[in-house]
């Protein structure tokens, strides 16, 4: 790389499975893109971020995508989904509907970085009820939470908002509330702050 190229930071998984992991091809891929003294930040969410030279864009995201990792932008977006580590399997930890919710909301943009969270059952290792939005399987459904606040003195439990939802269901009440949020949220106004001045009878029908 060019030390003098402007550069774009984007964040980067192994995408939604049993756990985060990285492979040996991944990470050589990854270092082939950092100087001996760069550093690579792990988030909370379950990724990295990395700066990358803004006029190899597409080429080094198809070549991150090659191997396997996911990209997403960094900043006033829905970030990736975090997830437990789906202990019980496939089928019972509803790791499709996991994927699912993953493709169809990461990335979307919205007035303030918004953290959303999955969890296979009600131990709740994926921390959906500290999350802004956070979903929960149950038996053969999914509850809903939104709202939840994991840091500072106003810390707060999510509110469940829709419980015993299909995946269906969910995909639609999901989609109604991040579009809620995009349409009537102040610039920069965390999706916390808006969930408390709109309530639950103006964020969905």
């Amino acid at each position: 790389m060019e030390s003098d190229v402007k550069k774009i930071k984007i964040a980067i998984n192994s995408g939604i499975g049993f756990g985060a992991k990285l492979d040996a091809k991944q990470l050589m891929t990854i270092s082939k893109y950092m100087y001996e003294d760069d550093q690579l930040e792990l988030t909370t969410f379950q990724q990295l971020y990395i700066e990358i030279p803004e006029n190899r864009k597409v080429e080094i995201i198809d070549e991150f995508e090659r191997v396997g990792l996911a990209c997403y932008p960094v900043g006033n977006y829905v970030k990736s989904l975090r997830t437990c580590n789906f202990c019980k399997g496939e089928e019972e930890e509803g790791m499709p509907v996991a994927k699912e919710l993953n493709r169809r909301f990461a990335g979307k943009p919205v007035p303030f970085t918004l953290k959303f969270a999955y969890t296979g059952c009600p131990i709740g290792c994926g921390e959906p009820m500290l999350s802004d939005i956070g979903v929960m399987k149950f038996k053969d459904n999914y509850n809903l939470y939104v709202g939840g606040k994991a840091k500072g003195k106003d810390a707060e439990v999510g509110f469940l908002l829709k419980e015993n939802l299909t995946p269906e269901e969910l995909y639609d009440t999901v989609d109604e509330v991040i579009a809620t949020y995009s349409q009537m949220g102040k610039n920069r106004e965390t999706f916390f702050k808006f969930w408390k001045r709109l309530g639950k009878d103006q964020l969905i029908s």
